[in-house]
């Protein structure tokens, strides 16, 4: 099957040519350990899950690499660990822990190589020696930094002007810049301690500091962008296939990255495919703390599955902006409901089949949302047909998606808003209705059912169309 993928480098969707089909290599921006992870940096993650997702399943699992990496050194990082009292390295394993137990928790499955900023520091330097020995970077008041003019074609990703450039990178004026749009590959640590405003002596004990390269006599530490060059470089090689991430790193993260890689090893290619998630906002409006609808991956599982966040993610297409309101995610619980009482505890069997039309839309850009739509049509035709081949196929192909992943029983045990119910007593309670309603005994009946009710229980009595016999199934009221 074609797998068709919007790149961002040439604003259009082109088929997928791996550069080793039997090692294809994704890096995707993770994130900055400081505090805990916003729904918004939850898109790209179940994003590119999907697509690895889909990889394996066209490629083979041996043969597909996914880097994410983990940024842990940071200004906010320095600041949190401050205003905390704690080290840096107790702020970063704790939010880190923190991160893998959310993501694990939207369904979302480890990448290959998960490498942390801090653990490639030499990869750094050795990226920036050679930047400056071929002139496309220089040393200047114990800074390091990259010469834009250097590369003729900068800009090529975001295609901004240079206004628009020089405004979007929020350029920081300094007399030691040759250019304006001159960007920084390593800092001093000890020379930002001593000017940060209202430092403290426990402040500047928590700016992190290594041995500079080029001879800077003073320890220092990486600029943002080389960090993730630097990453791809060491676990995927100079030239990889697919870069990700969301659509506010495209310039400048994304730009510098392209340029720092491609000028250090004089390539004309760092990534073949760019690919990028839309924003998000909430109920309308721009997710901000200011606003009070700032919303972490952390509470919303409080209230509710990491399966229906992940469900209402995927319900639109990657690339555009989604708006997340309750409704949506009381949408996404029902869908859920709905398909998890079709597949109930269904082993799936290595023969089951995937569904073709979920398999062509996933490899058109990962259309999810038309994977949703057929889901849908598939969980209508499982209901309506009640063959074991038809909940398979439903099974098999969500989880392609990775949905209905879990049996019933355990979907229901992760809803937090969910009563405990005895499921014993329920169906004990569902005879009794039973055999008050044959023996006409009408108000025991309704009364069966008010104290069904009362347990958070909603029964649905339906008839056989075949054979006209009467059945009572029932579900936990939400």
């Amino acid at each position: 099957m074609d797998l068709q993928l919007y790149n961002t480098l040439t604003r259009g969707k082109e088929p997928f040519r791996p550069l080793d089909a039997s090692n294809v290599r994704m890096y995707v921006c993770g994130p900055t350990v400081y505090d805990f992870a916003h729904i918004g940096n939850a898109r790209p993650v179940i994003v590119f899950d999907v697509l690895f997702r889909l990889l394996r399943h066209l490629y083979g699992p041996e043969h597909v690499t996914y880097v994410r990496n983990i940024t842990d050194v940071d200004d906010k990082i320095n600041a949190r660990a401050a205003e905390r009292g704690i080290t840096i390295r107790e702020l970063t394993e704790e939010t880190y822990r923190d991160f893998k137990r959310d993501v694990a928790a939207l369904g979302c499955l480890p990448p290959t190589v998960e490498p942390r900023a801090t653990e490639h520091i030499e990869e750094m330097k050795a990226l920036i020696e050679r930047l400056v020995a071929s002139g496309h970077a220089y040393v200047a008041e114990e800074h390091v930094l990259f010469s834009v003019p250097s590369m003729p074609d900068y800009g090529r990703l975001s295609r901004r002007p240079l206004d628009e450039m020089i405004a979007g990178a929020r350029v920081d004026v300094a007399p030691y810049k040759r250019d304006a749009m001159d960007f920084v590959l390593w800092k001093p640590s000890k020379q930002e301690a001593r000017s940060a405003a209202g430092a403290t002596e426990t402040q500047s004990h928590n700016v992190p500091g290594w041995p500079s390269p080029c001879g800077i006599a003073t320890p220092g530490r990486p600029g943002w962008h080389i960090e993730c060059s630097a990453m791809s470089w060491k676990h995927l090689g100079e030239s990889f296939d697919i870069h990700g991430g969301g659509i506010d790193l495209v310039f400048p993260h994304h730009e510098n990255e392209i340029a720092q890689s491609r000028c250090a090893f004089h390539s004309g290619l760092m990534a073949q495919v760019w690919m990028h998630n839309g924003f998000l906002q909430v109920e309308g409006e721009k997710m901000a703390k200011s606003a009070g609808n700032f919303v972490t991956i952390r509470e919303l599982l409080a209230d509710w599955p990491g399966e229906v966040l992940r469900l209402n993610m995927l319900k639109t297409h990657y690339r555009q902006p989604i708006d997340w309101t309750l409704r949506g995610l009381e949408e996404s619980q029902k869908a859920l409901d709905g398909w998890y009482e079709i597949v109930g505890d269904l082993a799936l069997q290595d023969e089951d089949d995937l569904d073709a039309e979920i398999v062509g839309a996933l490899a058109d850009d990962l259309n999810t949302p038309r994977v949703v739509t057929r889901l849908h049509a598939l969980a209508t035709e499982a209901r309506s047909l009640e063959q074991i081949d038809a909940r398979r196929t439903l099974k098999r192909s969500a989880g392609l998606l990775g949905l209905l992943t879990r049996t019933r029983d355990q979907f229901l045990d992760t809803d937090p808003r969910r009563f405990v119910v005895d499921a014993a007593k329920v169906e004990h309670l569902i005879d009794a209705r039973r055999s008050a309603r044959n023996a006409k005994n009408f108000a025991e009946a309704d009364r069966i059912r008010d104290e069904i009710a009362a347990m958070g229980v909603v029964l649905k009595d339906s008839r056989d169309p075949q054979t006209g016999e009467q059945k009572t199934t029932w579900e936990i009221a939400r």
